[in-house]
């Protein structure tokens, strides 16, 4: 074994973000494997480095692993992304693993994270956190996922387009509650940063149209007595009476009475034998 994997936390979005040991390990590797070569490069010609590219994207992660493997076993290697710490909610996982499988030293630079950076600006509670990334795009997927969280007693980071924004927000506070307490954080470290932090539904309301990368940080559920089953699968039933689909039914009233979907919906349709 030669080089080492070095991944590298880049600027979010202020440059002077970037640390003096990012800037040195990036200027010593043979091969920077850049998420975006162009905006990588711009960066790079900033600091006066000149150091080959290779662009690592998730349409070509895993054709690009060899050439990164042989870069390897001649010199160092930088691995970063668009902005913040790659691997979160970026490419880069498939070269870290290859690089760990053929016995290569793999490195953090630690740098800027656009999750964590939310998480301290947003106000709420930080000491129990879960990141979800971004939510899938169709609503009902995206629905489902919200409901698994709704109960969730952690803070919850999610990343999300600015043209769904407004979309999310709704429901977050049509499936959280209106009064889910949020912070939605756009631009964080640039000219126009901004932080809105209300009630989820005062927000949605509120928010209009945005431009930029956003974050959404979502408070965690209040503590909820031991749930009631038996309550929760009559109320599901009263609402599949009423038009509602199954499964949904069961995670709406798994949510009201502190209980998991999974277990009214086997004892809706007969998996549960109690």
């Amino acid at each position: 074994m030669t080089g080492t994997l070095y991944v590298v936390g880049t600027p979010i979005g202020n440059l002077e973000d970037l640390s003096p040991r990012a800037a040195r390990t990036l200027a010593a590797a043979s091969l920077v494997a850049a998420e975006d070569t162009r905006r990588t490069g711009r960066l790079l010609a900033g600091l006066g480095i000149g150091v080959p590219m290779v662009s690592v994207f998730a349409g070509n992660e895993a054709s690009r692993v060899p050439r990164i493997l042989a870069a390897l076993a001649e010199g160092d290697v930088a691995l970063v992304s668009d902005g913040g710490m790659p691997l979160v909610s970026d490419p880069g996982w498939r070269v870290v693993r290859a690089a760990v499988d053929a016995g290569f030293d793999v490195r953090v630079v630690p740098g800027p994270s656009a999750a964590v950076a939310a998480l301290v600006a947003s106000g709420l509670t930080s000491d129990r956190w879960a990141f979800e990334g971004f939510l899938p795009r169709r609503s009902g997927e995206r629905d489902r996922r919200l409901a698994e969280l709704a109960t969730d007693p952690r803070t919850v980071v999610l990343f999300e387009s600015p043209k769904r924004t407004g979309a999310t927000l709704a429901a977050i506070a049509g499936i959280c509650g209106a009064d889910r307490p949020v912070a939605v954080c756009r631009e964080l470290t640039k000219l126009h940063e901004t932080i809105v932090r209300g009630p989820a539904g005062e927000v949605a309301a509120s928010i209009g149209e945005l431009r930029g990368e956003v974050v959404i940080v979502v408070g965690g559920a209040d503590a909820v007595p031991a749930g009631d089953l038996d309550a929760a699968v009559a109320d599901a039933r009263d609402a599949i009476a009423a038009g509602t689909k199954p499964r949904e039914a069961a995670r709406r009233a798994a949510s009201a009475h502190g209980v998991t979907a999974n277990d009214v919906y086997g004892r809706l349709t007969g998996g549960d034998p109690t």
